[in-house]
């Protein structure tokens, strides 16, 4: 039991990492809208394991200026019954594209 409840914690938490991930690929982008991380980071889950990542809850971040992060948590499936599933969260962040010329940093 416990070598599966650790399985299901690893996929989840493996989930909401990639989910951050996808979510600041899409948030830092040019042309972003300011709700681009959160709905691509939402529809990743929704797509590779909306079963296995219960109660997600995405959110968008500003860690500094010109950067955008995404934060994902939620819980694992738990295999006891009446049991919630550990939590799990996960956060990336990178910095917004912009257009620079020649010389500039």
């Amino acid at each position: 039991t416990a070598m599966v409840q650790y399985g299901l914690w690893f996929h989840a938490r493996s989930l909401a990492l990639a989910a951050a991930q996808e979510g600041v690929t899409a948030a830092r982008v040019f042309t972003a809208g300011p709700t681009a991380g959160v709905e691509r980071a939402q529809q990743f889950i929704a797509d590779h394991g909306a079963d296995t990542l219960l109660e997600p809850v995405v959110t968008a971040t500003a860690p500094a200026s010109g950067l955008v992060g995404v934060s994902v948590s939620g819980r694992a499936l738990s295999v006891l019954p009446g049991l919630p599933g550990i939590v799990v969260a996960h956060s990336a962040s990178g910095p917004v594209e912009r257009f620079t010329t020649a010389g500039d940093p």
